[in-house]
């Protein structure tokens, strides 16, 4: 006897002509006294199935007419060419049994409001859009892992608790661990100096906290950051790699997610321009050019969310802004040595108003330098003897820099808030589900 094919839907169009049963849930549903047709989801893709009158029996093709939204189905039937599909197939269904029915499920086809949808969140996955945005979102990390492991990278895993702060003390989610005081990383940037003096070239792809209490649409409390780091590298080599980096991944999203990016309506133009090499600002012109737009920061500042759309109104590519002042940067990033004002260090920008996707530079070598740098932070030195360690013994130039997991899905998608780009967000007000 033989067995009917159970293909995911992505994959009918290897199974034309044949019978199949497909395994799924009822996305939409259209009727009329003689045909019923379903659209029915699997995660896949969704694909049109057709019931005729005549294709099954009265009481299945009765009770078609009162399947509800959401109810999982599985789905026999033969698979036929259909032009008018995006998928261009759909299904001539000749038998189906219901798994699960699903009685009033509140995400209807009509306007919901966002607080609304948020709270549904774990139902609120199953949209087209969100299917599309998590897609593209699964995409960019396998193109990140993918990337720095062509690029000869060894991934080492940062912790999650911290003995101390990374990036400043005012951003920190505080625990208790056992019987003394932890922190939730804000990065793994410390622990991946110590990568880069055993293996040269590491990263780490991991959840990061922060504390800040933001509700603009660019600011998550927890949040995935990839961050590499390269022994021997400067403030160049670091650009050129974030450089590559950006258009790799881009790259591999519009050639493998051009569905996902037509369900968003993305302008598919404006990612293809993403081509290197990116334009490099100095902060010094930076700043006159903000001035010159209309801008009031004045020099010394840090860019806020206007100024930084205000500055890549005028590019197609992110922009990379280096050499920022040393006051505004963190402890351990290293100071220009022709300029002690100015720190080796770059955000890239990203275009259409997305801001900084990208921050990074070259860290601090010298253990003097360094000793200093965590003393006037008002720092706790034993908590960071491990990380001056680095510099005690073969100490070296090196470089990296972090780019946010979900401002990156949010700039390729096209989308207002960074709230849609993690299936489960964490905002200032919002926990759950």
């Amino acid at each position: 006897m033989s067995t009917i094919a159970s293909p995911r839907i992505a994959d009918i169009g290897q199974c034309v002509n044949q019978t199949v049963c497909l395994k799924g849930w009822l996305y939409n549903r259209r009727s009329s006294k003689n045909v019923h047709f379903l659209e029915l989801r699997d995660g896949s893709a969704i694909i049109q199935c057709v019931i005729g009158k005549n294709d099954v029996s009265p009481e299945l093709f009765e009770a078609a007419a009162n399947l509800s939204q959401e109810t999982s189905l599985m789905i026999t039937g033969t698979v036929r060419e259909d032009s008018r599909s995006d998928l261009g197939y759909e299904i001539g269904v000749t038998d189906y049994t219901v798994v699960g029915e699903a009685t009033d499920y509140p995400i209807t086809p009509k306007e919901h409001g966002v607080a609304f949808l948020m709270e549904n969140r774990h139902l609120w996955l199953r949209s087209k859009r969100q299917n599309a945005i998590l897609k593209i979102r699964h995409e960019l990390v396998n193109a990140i892992r993918d990337f720095f492991n062509q690029e000869d990278f060894t991934l080492i895993d940062a912790p999650i608790f911290t003995p101390s702060a990374c990036e400043g003390t005012t951003n920190l989610f505080e625990t208790t661990y056992f019987d003394r005081q932890a922190y939730l990383t804000q990065s793994g940037q410390l622990y991946m100096e110590a990568g880069a003096m055993a293996f040269g070239k590491v990263y780490c792809f991991g959840p990061t906290f922060r504390a800040e209490k933001s509700k603009t649409r660019r600011h998550l409390t927890e949040f995935w950051m990839v961050e590499p780091e390269v022994a021997y590298n400067t403030l160049y080599d670091n650009m050129d790699l974030a450089e590559k980096f950006l258009k790799y991944i881009v790259g591999r999203v519009l050639e493998n997610r051009k569905l996902e990016l037509k369900v968003l309506e993305r302008d598919i133009s404006a990612l293809e321009k993403i081509q290197k090499p990116f334009p490099r600002i100095h902060y010094n012109d930076a700043i006159k050019k903000l001035q010159e737009l209309g801008s009031d920061i004045v020099w010394g500042d840090d860019f806020g969310a206007d100024d930084e759309t205000m500055l890549t109104k005028e590019f197609d590519t992110p922009i990379m802004v280096h050499h920022y002042p040393a006051e505004i940067k963190a402890f351990y990033m290293k100071k220009d040595p022709e300029n002690s004002k100015l720190s080796l260090s770059v955000d890239v920008l990203a275009p259409e108003g997305y801001g900084e996707i990208i921050g990074g530079g070259e860290r601090e070598d010298n253990l003097e330098v360094l000793e200093k740098a965590i003393a006037a932070h008002d720092l706790p030195k034993e908590h960071f003897e491990w990380f001056l360690d680095l510099r005690r013994y073969g100490t070296v130039p090196h470089a990296g820099f972090g780019l946010g997991l979900e401002r990156a899905v949010a700039w390729v998608c096209g989308l207002h808030h960074v709230r849609e780009t993690i299936p489960f967000p964490r905002l200032m007000d919002r926990i759950k589900p």
